[in-house]
């Protein structure tokens, strides 16, 4: 059975990075670093596959392809990408299959399959989708020192109270924090 694991990059008052018309869409980018990549990797694991939403496809496919050899990218370009959208005919940037019919019993079918973890990244109408059904099991944020105002928020109002057990913390030489949590199941009262 596979593993679906959420990562999200978010500020420290909970905007998350988006690439849309925004006065600070590139406000993760002077807290990159060699070190921190190779942390991020690592807690993607040595292999894994990819369940986004369009959205994020789109975006990840004008990026990924052309962003030259270097283990991210290699890793992110040669994973299977899982995509929920309504317009299958147009993914070309593969190994790559869509989830027909209904995402949440596609989902549920992918999840019992045998192979490796399936990362989400971006995807935030997928992450509260999946955290709301129970089929998330983790969740990684990667928490930059800034506080952002306003922005597209990581979850959607509309999810009921989950709990979530903490798992592990990693810090990068930029500040940033890697946290992890397992999720345990909904909030009880």
């Amino acid at each position: 059975m596979r593993k679906i694991r959420i990562f999200e990059h978010i500020s420290l008052d909970g905007v998350i990075e988006h690439d849309d018309d925004y006065a600070y869409g590139a406000w993760t980018v002077p807290y990159r670093s060699p070190d921190g990549a190779a942390m991020l990797l690592e807690a993607y694991g040595t292999r894994f596959d990819l369940l986004l939403g369009r959205h994020t496809y789109d975006i990840f496919s004008d990026f990924w392809p052309n962003a030259g050899d270097f283990p991210m990218a290699n890793a992110i370009n040669a994973a299977t990408k899982y995509i929920a959208t309504h317009r299958p005919g147009s993914l070309e940037w593969g190994p790559v299959k869509h989830l027909e019919g209904d995402v949440i019993e596609a989902i549920h079918g992918l999840k019992s399959t045998d192979g490796p973890d399936l990362i989400v990244v971006g995807s935030s109408t997928l992450t509260s989708v999946l955290l709301d059904q129970g089929l998330a099991d983790e969740v990684v944020l990667i928490t930059y020192p800034i506080l952002l105002g306003r922005g597209k928020r990581l979850f959607s109002d509309c999810i009921d109270a989950r709990e979530l057990a903490f798992v592990d913390s990693k810090t990068t030489p930029t500040g940033l924090l890697i946290n992890a949590y397992r999720q345990v199941g909904p909030l009880k009262p």
